[in-house]
């Protein structure tokens, strides 16, 4: 199969679309029409709980994984291969045409990404992320904060400015994009806190 299809199928396996599954199956709801009204695992854990949840955030962690462990290696093309695989499944993951290009932020998917390409900047990413959270009380800031710092714990994880710190960067910008309702909500103080699941409107 050749590297155009490689990227293709990267894509559509970002692409496929967990938290719109797991709300049509869990409550026969469209996740893009309640809660914070975004297709992604903290959208389904405040709507359907941490059975559906947990399985949405590892499924769309595996996204980014697969593309860059398992696709560039049947591939065998050059080096930058598992990175713009990685990037295909994000982008996949963002703008999925199975729900009209509505995704989710990229966050899990980008994190599957470099579980694969760097796992001890990833390693280093997760207690970031974590202890955003506990200080702030916002998921959509803790992203945030970790996505922006991880190009840094790349560059010094790897000690070079590779494809992967490249691949980094984009992506860290791209994820910041992605949270910029969030981001006028922050400014605004109307972003909701991360707290226990709330039912879905009638």
């Amino acid at each position: 199969m050749s590297i155009a299809l490689w990227i293709v199928a990267s894509y559509l396996l970002g692409a496929t679309p967990t938290s719109y599954i797991a709300g049509r199956v869990g409550r026969g709801i469209d996740l893009r029409e309640h809660g914070s009204k975004n297709l992604g695992a903290t959208n389904v854990y405040r709507l359907l709980g941490w059975s559906y949840a947990i399985p949405v955030g590892l499924f769309d962690v595996a996204k980014g994984v697969i593309p860059v462990a398992l696709f560039a290696r049947w591939a065998g093309g050059p080096d930058w291969l598992p990175v713009t695989l990685g990037g295909a499944a994000v982008l996949g993951h963002m703008f999925s045409p199975y729900v009209r290009l509505r995704g989710g932020k990229g966050v899990a998917t980008a994190g599957g990404v470099f579980l694969a390409l760097a796992p001890l900047a990833f390693a280093i990413a997760i207690p970031v992320w974590a202890l955003s959270l506990w200080l702030t009380g916002y998921v959509s800031l803790s992203s945030i904060v970790a996505a922006l710092t991880f190009p840094l714990w790349v560059r010094l994880t790897t000690g070079a400015a590779g494809p992967t710190f490249w691949a980094s960067v984009l992506l860290a910008l791209l994820i910041v994009f992605a949270h910029r309702e969030n981001i006028q909500r922050l400014v605004a103080g109307t972003e909701n806190r991360f707290r226990t699941r709330k039912g879905a409107p009638a």
